[in-house]
């Protein structure tokens, strides 16, 4: 076992038992599971500044005081973050208490779009540096950095990052400004499980901002179903939803451009060409 993250167990006072066991899905970063004598525990590797705000969401999520199941931070320290094991239960478990816990997580309000600290969503480094305006931190924080990190790369034209910056600025004239919710950040479903005690929530990448992020993000390579969203909405969906939606999805689709290449350039075009149309 190498030897920094046998310091770091051993300040919390977890003896291993045997070696870890890598899980699928490491895209990102170097997830492994440990049998210690205290349980099991999930076991991450990654660039410290990452593990850092991925501990800071994790332990906000937790305080945030919801029905959903946050694992709870160990130890974080020299490149490595130890987290409390989850089991899976039933696939597609609790959709509607997974609704209901979510809407609880956006109940929570605070006074500025934004977080005290960046972090990052994948690779991809996310400044958090609040706005009182969300209209604002979506173009300054979000769209903008976005499309011109694409450009830079050569994943997109001129003409396909000024029809975002076109998106951005016209943000006013149809979305209203918000109260700022606590957000995953990065809920696609593959950040959802689903356990024995009811659906859990892993790997956020935490702001305030509107509470469509984490649903555009779950609508976006899957569908959460209607006993979700009956759960979620109770009653009061926003007429204009679909066009939040499709705004709210094109940060992930940009953020994919650039870290997983051109694959993705035609699910942006997609996109603003739905903005443009409504």
């Amino acid at each position: 076992m190498e030897r920094r993250l046998a310091r770091l167990l051993a300040s919390v006072s977890l003896t291993p038992r045997g070696e870890p066991v890598s899980l699928g899905g490491g895209d990102i970063a170097e997830v492994r599971r440990l049998m210690t004598d205290q349980g099991a525990v999930v076991i991450k590797r990654d660039d410290p500044a990452r593990l850092a705000g991925e501990a800071d969401g994790l332990r906000a999520l937790r305080q945030a005081g919801t029905r959903l199941i946050v694992p709870e931070v160990l130890a974080e320290g020299d490149g490595w973050l130890v987290m409390e094991a989850l089991e899976r239960g039933h696939a597609g478990g609790d959709a509607a208490r997974l609704g209901e816990g979510l809407r609880a997580l956006h109940a929570d309000l605070g006074d500025a779009h934004g977080w005290p600290r960046d972090n990052a969503c994948g690779h991809t480094p996310q400044p958090n540096a609040p706005l009182v305006d969300g209209r604002a931190f979506q173009r300054e924080r979000r769209l903008l950095p976005l499309a011109a990190a694409c450009q830079e790369r050569g994943l997109m034209d001129g003409g396909l990052r000024r029809r975002i910056e076109a998106i951005a600025h016209g943000l006013e004239a149809w979305l209203p400004d918000a109260p700022a919710s606590l957000v995953h950040g990065d809920l696609w479903s593959g950040n959802v499980l689903f356990t024995p005690e009811g659906p859990a929530i892993i790997d956020p990448a935490v702001y305030r901002h509107y509470p469509e992020v984490d649903l555009a993000m779950l609508t976006l390579f899957g569908a959460p179903g209607d006993a979700f969203f009956e759960a979620y909405w109770n009653g009061r969906a926003p007429a204009d939803w679909p066009r939040r939606e499709t705004l709210f999805q094109l940060y992930p689709l940009l953020n994919h451009l650039l870290l997983f290449g051109g694959g993705y350039r035609a699910a942006v075009e997609r996109a603003v060409a739905r903005l443009e149309a409504d």
